[in-house]
């Protein structure tokens, strides 16, 4: 069993499965993906994440062994002989295989809810197509978020009986020679950190809704915008290291945030031919490959690196800019910078309260070798890693079923 259907546990799913394995892919989402499919684009090839991952899905769908369970969740797990007696809880299946994505339902809804795949900051119907390459193939409806009673508008529309409102959740034991622990990671709320007043203005952003606002996919279609005037920002500032390298909230470096900022910005000169971009960083932790895209940034005229970390942001500003006072080493000063969007470089999170039952207490990212015999993690569930070093993760995890096999 592969538990979480992300980067590294799509690998980890595949590789096992293409060598013999039977798999249960198990996601807690209604789609496959995670973090990685609502990236823009990755580094240093700077290509959509669509490139890899449409190939990694045809090789779910056309694999026998493979199971994927989505909207599913681990209620508990029991250590049994030599495997694992895992309890497992469905959400409702309201929209069943037999939608075709015909679109009549999303028409007739009534109810909106906030777009949590585009960082909640656009809206779609309580009945929704998560994105373009979305699988499982079907709409996904949210009960939660259909304010009008069960009008059954969508019910009554569906000419393919996909649709049924009285879905109940269903609970399955399964018995499992090995698990994979592939749960990703989440990030870090830069509201923890007030003086960058994350919330208070709508072109403050994360590094994850920045990716949301580029993608052709995205809440603006690719386009960068700034929210309140709908004009594409002259300015954009980067604040690297928000939470992270700080003992009062993340103490160990992501490793990944510098690079992201460094595409991000990149990006932005690409699609905005008047745009200037300042990175305020605390170090520049770049390595391998990455090294080479760093030498494409430093050599950009619209792109300014300046080493010194950001103290206070201010929104109450006459002229609407976003203000913000930060170091700069080289001159040993403290200087005052404005932009039209501010992106927070938010610290990576690995995402482990899923199955905190099955880790040892108190541990920390690091302490993972501690994990029972027969259970392995994979990729950002570990620490926080670029999508390269999370496939390496999860194709040396998948070989824990030949292990438990061949014991």
């Amino acid at each position: 069993m592969v538990i979480g259907a992300g980067m590294s546990g799509i690998t980890a799913a595949v590789e096992a499965a293409e060598a013999g394995l039977s798999v249960i892919l198990l996601e807690k989402l209604p789609y496959i993906g995670g973090n990685a499919i609502s990236m823009n684009r990755y580094f240093p090839k700077m290509c959509p994440p669509y490139c890899g991952m449409e190939i990694n899905f045809r090789r779910i769908k056309d694999n026998p062994l493979i199971s994927l369970m989505v909207s599913t969740e681990v209620s508990s797990v029991f250590e049994q002989d030599d495997s694992f007696a895992v309890e497992l809880v469905s959400a409702p299946e309201y929209v069943n295989s037999n939608c075709t994505l015909c679109g009549d339902c999303v028409e007739v809804c009534k109810a909106e809810m906030k777009d949590v795949f585009n960082r909640s900051m656009s809206s779609k119907k309580a009945i929704y197509h998560p994105h373009d390459l979305a699988l499982p193939e079907r709409y996904v409806f949210d009960d939660a978020s259909c304010l009008y009673d069960r009008c059954n508008a969508c019910f009554e529309t569906c000419r393919y009986d996909a649709i049924n409102l009285e879905a109940k959740p269903k609970e399955t034991e399964l018995i499992v020679g090995s698990i994979i622990l592939a749960t990703g990671w989440e990030g870090f709320d830069p509201a923890e950190v007030p003086d960058y007043s994350f919330g208070k203005h709508p072109d403050i952003l994360t590094n994850l809704m920045m990716e949301r606002i580029s993608a052709p996919n995205g809440s603006t279609m690719g386009k960068i915008l700034c929210h309140e005037t709908q004009k594409a920002p002259k300015k954009i500032a980067f604040i690297h290291c928000v939470g992270s390298r700080d003992e009062n909230h993340l103490p160990y470096c992501s490793g990944v945030c510098c690079s992201a900022s460094l595409k991000q910005a990149l990006h932005a000169v690409e699609v905005l031919p008047e745009v200037e971009v300042s990175l305020h960083y605390i170090d520049l932790r770049v390595s391998g490959r990455n090294e080479d895209f760093l030498s494409k940034i430093q050599d950009h005229p619209r792109i300014r690196l300046i080493k010194g970390k950001v103290s206070k942001v201010n929104t109450n500003t006459n002229n609407k800019e976003l203000e913000f006072v930060a170091e700069d080493i080289e001159s040993g000063k403290k200087l005052t910078y404005d932009a039209d969007m501010l992106v927070l470089a938010t610290g990576l999170i690995p995402n482990q309260s899923a199955v905190e039952g099955l880790l040892p207490k108190q541990r920390s990212y690091l302490d993972y070798y501690s994990l029972p015999d027969g259970v392995k993690m994979a990729g950002c569930a570990i620490q926080p890693m670029d999508i390269s070093a999370s496939v390496k993760s999860a194709t040396g995890a998948s070989l824990l079923g030949f292990r438990r096999k061949e014991e």
